[in-house]
């Protein structure tokens, strides 16, 4: 049976697109989901064996401690805004991950970048207080931005250059910017009679909360929040979705990100089509460490008591987080929204978790620790590899002959003047067709 028209352009239809897109990203998801459903089990087998009491109130301490950790998180407007403040470092520094990973880069270095443009931003802030607004704050933009490029960029100039593996040179250059920070912060921007700190960004430095900008621009006819002041996400969230599209743009849109996608998967084959892989490798690590410096500067900018203290980064696990963040969403853009929600979320509820449940907060970092092992080990094709058929959620449609339908046979119109030319013919009269026919064909 032939394929009608309407059959081919039904096959372009929206539904079918629609079907597509949902059969890939499911997919996509399927590995990511996969290992929360099993850090959760294993978190629930810990809770369960370190409880007291009857097996029923084991399994009653499992879902009050899940359940205080949702609430802790996502439970109410208030305790939303602490975790979005959480989740936008996350973002960025998953950014600055997820693009090293595309080249097949590991940046470890995320929180070195990072604390590198807090400290640009902060000292652009402190050494010019009188400066408006309008101007200090791009300033400061731009100088953490290119400070987290600049340190990032040693790392893809050293790997171009001579060869040095970026996981080396990124740690090195953590500790180099953790202790030059706590020098700088300890020394020519010390905060007088202060022990170990800057003073506060001025005023005009800083970045509102978007509970009081939404109060003096829509709340002027639209119901106003109270105490604006008890949501502590800043306008600096906006930025962080911004350079989400920002990512998305560049590693779907620009021939940039189609040359990093190929060199991270086949750098040989990278080589041989021209591709500029030393220069693609620099500028990856750049716009990295950009993503990262940003992480920094905003997070200063935007959260009290805007100032910088030491021994703060190398204690801070934004940057380190990041790693499981750009993993866990699968360095898409909407994967690494996704990832720094949960993992924002695990970070912000682990307090109200332990003080609600009574389960130690360390719990949090299990779940992390056992997400990320999960998909490093690719649990889940190992298991679709074993499990029959008929149990696989993402099996593959029939081949073209449900499409096509049953082969018809056509009987072709015969020739009447070479039929009559054969039958006057003598049997054996053709030497030139056997001396035709090649040697390698054998006669039936």
């Amino acid at each position: 049976m032939a394929v009608s028209p309407e059959q081919r352009r039904t096959a372009g239809s929206p539904a079918s697109t629609l079907t597509v897109w949902l059969r890939r990203t499911g997919n996509s998801l399927a590995r990511p989901l996969f290992a929360l459903l099993l850090a959760i089990i294993a978190g629930s087998i810990i809770i369960i064996i370190t409880s007291q009491g009857s097996l029923g109130d084991r399994f009653s301490a499992v879902i009050n401690a899940y359940q205080s950790l949702y609430i802790g998180s996502f439970g109410d407007p208030q305790k939303l805004s602490y975790t979005l403040v959480k989740v936008g470092p996350l973002i960025l520094a998953g950014l600055s991950v997820a693009i090293a990973f595309r080249a097949g880069l590991f940046n470890i270095g995320a929180q070195g970048q990072l604390a590198m443009g807090a400290m640009a931003a902060g000292a652009i802030g402190l050494s010019e207080p009188h400066w408006p607004g309008w101007v200090l704050i791009p300033l400061m933009v731009v100088a953490s931005g290119l400070a987290g490029a600049v340190w990032g960029g040693i790392v893809g100039l050293l790997k171009a250059w001579r060869g040095a593996h970026e996981v080396v040179t990124t740690i090195m250059l953590n500790w180099i910017a953790f202790y030059f920070t706590d020098f700088l912060i300890q020394g020519p921007y010390k905060a007088p009679n202060l022990p170990d700190q800057t003073l506060s960004l001025p005023p005009q430095a800083t970045l509102p909360l978007i509970s009081t900008l939404y109060n003096q621009t829509l709340g002027s006819f639209l119901p106003r929040i109270a105490y604006p002041t008890a949501y502590f996400v800043d306008v600096s969230f906006f930025a962080c979705l911004l350079a989400l599209v920002f990512y998305w743009f560049i590693t779907k849109r620009m021939a940039f990100g189609y040359e990093i996608r190929v060199i991270g998967l086949n750098p040989k084959a990278a080589t041989y089509a021209g591709m500029p892989i030393k220069r693609n490798v620099i500028v990856t690590m750049a716009i990295a460490g950009a993503f990262a410096g940003l992480a920094g500067s905003l997070h200063l900018m935007g959260q009290s008591p805007y100032q910088l203290l030491s021994n703060v980064f190398s204690s801070d696990q934004t940057g380190f987080d990041a790693i499981g963040v750009a993993l866990l969403g699968r360095t898409t853009a909407i994967g690494i929204l996704l990832g720094a929600l949960l993992f924002g979320g695990l970070r912000q509820g682990a307090s109200f978790m332990q003080l609600n449940a009574g389960v130690p907060n360390d719990l949090v970092l299990i779940l992390q620790a056992l997400i990320l092992f999960s998909i490093a080990s690719e649990f889940l094709p190992v298991l679709q590899r074993v499990i029959p058929d008929w149990m696989r959620f993402d099996r593959r449609p029939a081949l073209a002959t449900n499409i096509i339908g049953p082969t018809t046979i056509v009987d072709l119109p015969v020739d009447r003047n070479a039929e009559d030319d054969e039958a006057e013919e003598p049997p054996g009269a053709s030497p030139v067709a056997s001396e035709s026919k090649p040697d390698h064909v054998e006669e039936e």
